[in-house]
């Protein structure tokens, strides 16, 4: 690590009043840099990136992270602070050592998440916006779940899909048939981007949620994307459809759900993920 990090980090521990006496790099640093801050007060992660590169990031996350804590339904992190330090933004967190599942996690994981999804609000979406990986998610109010879904998830990552010079066609069909099979249920308060990176295990061996790009939505867009690229247990779904029973043919509609975190992927890694798009707008149009 670079004088430049080590002196950076020894400067955001003092801003918070730490009295920092070793620091390592943690995994999971795609977009930011992630440090294990090891202080005379307790251990802490810090989360850094260039101010100009993600305005407003730590901020959206710091709010999506109190707001998944404020029910009081599933373990998150406790936010410490975030600031700005030498160009650097950085987000400190509590440091969440990491243990073995218990023999009930995924059973407690699948009862937490029907909680923390049963967190309801007027309308569909949230005060601010934030971030889906590295890219904005906005989040303007609207009444219904289908609005939602097209309006601020589909149609901003298809605009930036053309911007970046992939040639969709989306016949006009497939909004009339996402309008008709997409259930009209209250939103909830997701998670927004739950694959396996972004939970971990506690030291007590109880689900953690890590990461977030919250909204009030429809909760079958938090299951949608735990089975796209897999890791989670068939146990948390039965437990969690047996707490908050879904809708019926909520697995038919998993396609449509995957399909925007589909194209967050096609936007940020390229051409292999376009297949998988085309053939999803196929089969709902």
């Amino acid at each position: 690590m670079s004088a430049g990090t080590s002196d950076l980090l020894f400067k955001v521990a003092q801003q918070n009043i730490l009295s920092l006496e070793k620091y390592s790099a943690l995994s999971g640093g795609d977009i930011n840099q992630v440090y294990l801050l090891e202080c005379q007060e307790g251990r802490f992660v810090v989360k850094l990136n260039h101010t100009n590169k993600f305005p407003g990031m730590f901020h959206a996350e710091q709010s999506g992270l109190q707001q998944l804590a404020e029910p009081g339904v599933i373990d998150i992190p406790k936010i410490i602070a975030t600031g700005e330090i030498i160009n650097q933004s950085y987000l400190l967190l509590e440091y969440k050592p990491e243990g073995k599942k218990s023999s009930k996690f995924w059973s407690d994981f699948g009862e937490q998440l029907a909680r923390l999804h049963k967190c309801t609000s007027a309308s569909f979406g949230l005060d601010s916006n934030n971030y889906i990986g590295s890219l904005p998610q906005y989040n303007d109010y609207r009444e219904n779940a289908a609005d939602f879904y097209l309006e601020m998830r589909f149609e901003p990552q298809l605009k930036m899909a053309i911007d970046n010079g992939f040639n969709l066609e989306i016949p006009e069909t497939f909004f009339e048939t996402i309008r008709n099979i997409i259930p009209q249920e209250a939103p909830s308060l997701i998670h927004g981007d739950l694959w396996s990176g972004n939970f971990l295990v506690n030291s007590e061996g109880a689900p953690c949620l890590i990461d977030p790009a919250v909204a009030f939505a429809s909760r079958e867009m938090d299951l949608a994307m735990m089975k796209l690229f897999g890791g989670f247990d068939q146990e948390l779904f039965n437990v969690y459809n047996e707490v908050f029973p879904l809708e019926k043919g909520w697995q038919d509609r998993i396609l449509l759900w995957q399909l925007y975190y589909l194209m967050v992927h096609l936007n940020i890694f390229g051409t292999p993920y376009k297949e998988r798009v085309e053939s999803i707008i196929k089969h709902y149009s």
